[in-house]
């Protein structure tokens, strides 16, 4: 019923081992939700900002609002002049492209 001297003593002793294996879900943890999460997170806002840099005249790109349109003029300033209907062209900002539907081939030189 009661506990004997040398049993509450080993009870209290861990070392640095215990520290370490403490330490170890919260690690395990972290790797996962990396490896899952962060990571695919990081991969496709970096093959959105690739494709952004890659629109050019002629594409037709549909935006986050769900316009679809042709790209007429790239601008500098992270603009796109985009047609959505015969001689209606509106400005939409670079980041607000949500997928090109079809690529143009570029010229030949």
């Amino acid at each position: 019923m009661f506990a004997t001297p040398a049993f509450a003593q080993a009870a209290g002793a861990g070392g640095p081992m215990a520290a370490i294996q403490g330490f170890v879900p919260l690690i395990l943890i972290f790797a996962i939700m990396y490896f899952l999460l962060i990571r695919p997170q990081q991969k496709k806002v970096k093959e959105h900002k690739a494709m952004i840099e890659a629109v050019r005249r002629g594409d037709q790109v549909v935006t986050q609002g769900g316009v679809i349109g042709k790209v007429t003029k790239v601008k500098e300033d992270g603009e796109v002049e985009v047609e959505i209907a015969p001689e209606v062209r509106v400005r939409v900002v670079k980041s607000t492209i949500a997928q090109v539907v079809s690529k143009t081939e570029p010229a030949a030189s």
